[in-house]
């Protein structure tokens, strides 16, 4: 079978990650994949196979994302099977596509709790299927967009860390060593999200929400991750005098080291489809607290491996974290056991990656 995937750059995101996850994962199955990008280069970029075939539509990077020069060329070229649209700017893209190629199967993808631009919505009744990464996603489109549910299958993100760390990544004495370069002791309850700094991620009202946590609280918070929002992020924990208690990480290409650091996983975004960071969390035994968006109660097993907590209700999230911190240590680390377990399970790369590939064969040869 050969695949295109399509994405716009290849930024430090959930949507890039996965986009990269499943071209290598392709290609290492024995079908010829090619990664289609429109703008060069990107933080990822160097995490894709030599196995997949790399194509560029910017012969530089002119910083636009929807930018996509000869972008119907390129796909009809080379004669693909199947192309997998992934993110917002190339899902935009995903009708037109279709309509150019209609012996092609050219697949949508629902990632997002934002709402759709209008060629985006246009696409979704154009293409020849959707993959949409959680059942709340399915709902959104069937009830919000009038996609018809029997085109829309859903298939969730797979564990991009799936807690396979090496050897002196997953030591004791590694894992204290990474806390005490932040200050953080024995004792330390780290609170850790791993994002990119965007509004919608709503870091800044995660600190404020920490910020009100028990005087007596011995806690840490740690911002992994880069992005527009951070300067006035960082402004805030200075305003708040929280420099010792909020760190700023920056971007983390393998982010396993701060999973088995930490001790919980705190995610305050109210914009998302399902969350990479809270799964892979839960893969390395965090719980977790995050406020309601889309798919993230499909995240956990509810109220026991991670708790949604409605939008805007600070206090009750406080409350939960208030209640975790101060969990005896047999409970959590039971909780820690199933939190992996069921992450591992349910988010299993080679399961999704198979969905994928079971899905390309059904909708691909049920050519137009």
């Amino acid at each position: 079978m050969k695949i295109l995937v399509v994405q716009d750059y290849l930024r430090s995101g959930g949507t890039e990650r996965q986009s990269v996850l499943l071209a290598n994962a392709f290609a290492a199955a024995g079908h010829a994949t090619t990664l289609l990008t429109f703008r060069p280069g990107g933080a990822l970029s160097a995490t894709v196979s030599s196995a997949v075939v790399r194509i560029t539509l910017q012969p530089f990077d002119v910083g636009l994302d929807w930018f996509a020069p000869r972008l119907g060329r390129a796909a009809r070229a080379h004669v693909f099977d199947v192309i997998l649209c992934l993110g917002r700017m190339a899902n935009c893209y995903a009708g037109g596509l279709q309509n150019r190629l209609p012996t092609t199967a050219v697949v949508g993808t629902m990632r997002t709790g934002k709402r759709l631009p209008a060629l985006f919505r246009a696409s979704l009744h154009s293409v020849r299927h959707i993959v949409a990464n959680s059942h709340d996603a399915r709902s959104t489109l069937v009830a919000e967009y009038g996609v018809p549910a029997e085109k829309i299958s859903v298939i969730h993100n797979s564990l991009v860390f799936p807690a396979n760390l090496p050897a002196e990544d997953a030591t004791p004495s590694s894992r204290l060593t990474l806390r005490a370069q932040h200050g953080a002791t024995t004792a330390t309850t780290v609170l850790l999200t791993v994002a990119m700094f965007r509004p919608e991620k709503n870091q800044r009202e995660l600190i404020e929400i920490v910020a009100g946590l028990p005087a007596t609280t011995d806690w840490q918070l740690w911002l992994a991750g880069d992005g527009p929002a951070r300067p006035a992020c960082e402004a805030l924990v200075a305003r708040l005098h929280l420099e010792a208690r909020v760190r700023f990480l920056g971007f983390h290409r393998n982010p396993s080291p701060l999973y088995a650091a930490a001790d919980l996983a705190v995610h305050a975004s109210w914009s998302e489809a399902l969350s990479n960071f809270l799964i892979e969390a839960q893969a390395h035994g965090l719980a977790g607290v995050a406020y309601a968006a889309q798919g993230i109660a499909e995240c956990w097993r509810p109220d026991c491996t991670g708790w949604t907590i409605p939008r805007d209700d600070r206090s009750a999230f406080r409350d939960a974290l208030v209640r975790l911190i101060a969990e005896p240590a047999a409970l959590s680390a039971t909780r820690a056991a199933d939190a992996r377990a069921y992450a591992r399970t349910t988010f299993d790369p080679q399961r999704q990656v198979s969905a994928y590939l079971d899905l390309f064969a059904r909708i691909g040869s049920a050519r137009c």
